[in-house]
């Protein structure tokens, strides 16, 4: 699915009026270098490195969704091919990470190893917005379009407390008919 030209299209839009929005006040004021983990084709990093004092990085699995974010223009050299359950950076590459929309779609052994790596590349706060069953319950591997976890609140902080000592739930305005969108700031 990340290398079929519907969904890089998909990707150019979704988080319109909600998410991408919500990830550049996130990020105001801050300076240093920023991960956008499962950045697909780039169109969050181009929005983000709009911020002055920010050196906006991004990685992916799919190298057809890199290839588009090179399209756009964004930089080679600041672009990875990878895994983000196994990123192919330094310990304390960035000040800063976000994921916005992927973190749900991974195993639940995958969201472990990608917060364990995540935490290992980065020495301040990563944000990760995703969505939560509207419902408040662990609904488990919903199956639509993209297959995802679509569980509780208390769910999903139990593997973000795993990793990380301090873990804050924020709301997004992002949601769809079976969830709501949220944000979960982890702190060092």
């Amino acid at each position: 699915m990340y290398w079929d030209p519907q969904m890089a299209a998909m990707l150019e839009t979704w988080g319109e009026d909600n998410a991408w929005n919500e990830i550049q006040l996130l990020l105001v004021g801050r300076t240093g270098k920023v991960l956008d983990i499962a950045c697909g084709t780039g169109k969050t990093m181009s929005l983000v490195s709009r911020l002055a004092g920010l050196e906006v990085h991004g990685c992916d699995i799919s190298d057809f969704l890199i290839g588009k974010a090179l399209e756009r223009g964004l930089a080679r050299d600041r672009l990875l091919v990878t895994d983000a359950t196994n990123m192919n950076y330094p310990d304390a590459s960035f000040d800063y990470a976000y994921s916005i929309g992927s973190l749900e779609h991974f195993t639940e052994e995958g969201i472990i190893k990608l917060l364990t790596e995540c935490q290992r590349v980065v020495t301040n706060t990563s944000y990760h917005m995703i969505p939560v069953s509207r419902k408040g319950k662990d609904e488990g591997w919903i199956k639509t379009f993209q297959s995802y976890h679509n569980n509780s609140v208390d769910w999903w902080l139990q593997r973000y407390q795993a990793v990380y000592p301090r873990v804050t739930v924020m709301d997004s305005v992002w949601q769809d008919s079976l969830s709501l969108g949220k944000w979960f700031i982890c702190t060092q």
